[in-house]
């Protein structure tokens, strides 16, 4: 018997898996830094999440892995509690469609154009950290599941539309991390279920890298232009850090 198979070619099946999966490795993470910090409300100060965040100059330095480890760092509990229940909400809804390794390479790369985003158009200085790229690239693949299976845009519009208003007027909040992460969600979706059946792994595959690659483009050729500026990074006293650019 032939088994049936979703647009994008998965397997139907309605078991979540890697949702729950990175919702649980989420709250994990956010509780080593509470226990670090001694605190829930205060868990940013601990030393993980210095080590894990997105701080520019120190990616610039080398530390490269911060642009996928600053998605799974959150600012106090109700960053975690909003990122997760919006993870939860639309994971439900494309982990199905997609399968578990489409699905993964979508979050991942949706986090990764997040932190590109961010760490291309944002402050030197800032520090980033949250699952928000990555819950706005399932934004976007929700976007492109309904086109494709031409169905009413108006939920997902509005979902869009209302984070989108709210990551403009709420402050700290960093908006290029969020449409970056949508961007690079909804394309890649795009090229998980358009492609014709006879192609559709390799037509799958040739989006992921070429993603890929252009995000790492992006990144090298900010990294240069930081290193450039010749930026130093130096201690403020109370255990944090500053930076300041030599021009």
């Amino acid at each position: 018997m032939r088994r049936v198979r979703t647009i994008a070619g998965a397997e139907l099946s309605t078991k979540l898996v890697v949702t729950p999966a990175l919702v649980g490795l989420n709250v994990l993470v956010f509780v080593a830094t509470a226990v670090q910090a001694q605190g829930i409300g205060t868990n940013y100060t601990s030393q993980l999440f210095h080590s894990w965040s997105l701080f520019p100059p120190s990616v610039a330095n080398g530390e490269w892995w911060r642009l996928f480890t600053a998605g799974f760092l959150h600012f106090g509990p109700a960053h975690l509690a909003l990122n997760m229940l919006a993870l939860w909400l639309l994971g439900r809804e494309l982990e199905p469609v997609l399968g578990r390794l489409r699905y993964v390479g979508v979050y991942v790369m949706a986090l990764l154009g997040g932190s590109a985003a961010a760490y291309t158009f944002g402050t030197i200085c800032g520090e980033t950290a949250g699952a928000s790229g990555a819950v706005f690239g399932l934004m976007g693949g929700l976007l492109a599941v309904l086109l494709r299976l031409k169905l009413s845009l108006t939920p997902a519009l509005t979902t869009i539309g209302i984070n989108v208003l709210i990551s403009v007027l709420v402050p700290g909040i960093s908006l290029l991390g969020h449409l970056g992460g949508l961007v690079v969600g909804g394309l890649l979706t795009a090229g998980m279920v358009y492609p014709p059946a006879k192609q559709r792994n390799a037509w799958q595959l040739s989006a992921v890298v070429a993603i890929l690659v252009l995000l790492a483009i992006v990144v090298v050729t900010r990294n240069s232009a930081l290193i450039d500026q010749n930026i130093i990074v130096v201690p403020t006293g109370d255990g944090d850090t500053a930076c300041l650019v030599r021009r």
